[in-house]
């Protein structure tokens, strides 16, 4: 048995979920990959997008295109995002679920952002999330509800360093859940912000976990061990399914206690 089909037998299974139409986007490779891999394995239909098709390859062949659709986009340019969600509602019709995933945390300082970056930030860690929840919007409404997930940061929380933009664009999304979780409650729409700590992602082992991170890690979690995709997606499959019918506007902390 491998890690995925051992961890579904462990783990909680969402009745329903299954035939849900689900959207991530950003879900090609990290943290958004181990959310499509979630939702499949719990008989939901998924689309998602990405800049990267060369990661999508794998994870749709192991998705297979019964249940997952992937749509190759640059997320930051609203017209292709809207493409990419045209995309899935064709293969599995309206939207039920949104996860705003996509982002990028390349480090910079204060004095390195000019205006050229400052908009390739946002556009890249915000619009993204806005422009998605508008055009969802109406499709879940008349579907009779629905859950949207804002992917959040724990890095302005616990007041990181070195990407002074990510932060502010990640803080923002708590800004964004709750005017749109008072906006789309009406119509049954949930709007959670999902915050993630330090996730052990091939990217954040690659490019910035070194001896001074793990230490950081061991000295501020409360919990040993490290949180790794599957973690942060267990907490999307909650704030998707009915389980969580009554719950929006709120944050949920997923980082061993660091924050």
């Amino acid at each position: 048995m491998d890690a995925a089909a051992a961890r579904a037998e462990r783990f909680a299974q969402y009745p329903s979920l299954r035939e849900r139409c689900v959207f991530v986007t950003g879900g090609a490779s990290g943290i958004g990959a181990d959310i499509v891999r979630a939702f499949v394995a719990q008989g939901a239909r998924v689309g998602f997008a990405d800049l990267d098709a060369d990661a999508a390859r794998p994870l749709m062949e192991a998705c297979g295109d019964d249940r997952a659709a992937f749509h190759a986009a640059d997320l930051s340019r609203p017209a292709e995002l809207a493409q990419a969600l045209a995309h899935a509602r064709a293969r599995f019709g309206d939207i039920d679920v949104l996860v705003n995933n996509v982002a990028n945390d390349r480090r910079h300082g204060l004095q390195e952002v000019d205006e050229a970056f400052f908009e390739w930030s946002v556009a890249v860690n915000l619009k993204p999330a806005f422009f998605a929840s508008q055009w969802v919007a109406p499709g879940m409404q008349a579907r009779g509800g629905g859950s949207i997930v804002n992917v959040g940061s724990t890095g302005w929380k616990n007041k990181v360093a070195g990407y002074p933009m990510y932060a502010t664009c990640k803080s923002a999304m708590t800004g964004l859940t709750r005017s749109l979780a008072r906006e789309l409650g009406a119509h049954r729409i949930r709007v959670n912000t999902l915050t993630p700590g330090w996730v052990m992602t091939e990217r954040q082992r690659r490019l910035w976990v070194d001896e001074a991170g793990e230490r950081a890690m061991d000295e501020h979690q409360c919990l040993p061990g490290r949180i790794v995709g599957a973690d942060i997606a267990a907490m999307a499959l909650f704030l998707a399914a009915d389980d969580s019918r009554m719950v929006t506007a709120q944050e949920f902390v997923v980082d061993a206690g660091w924050s």
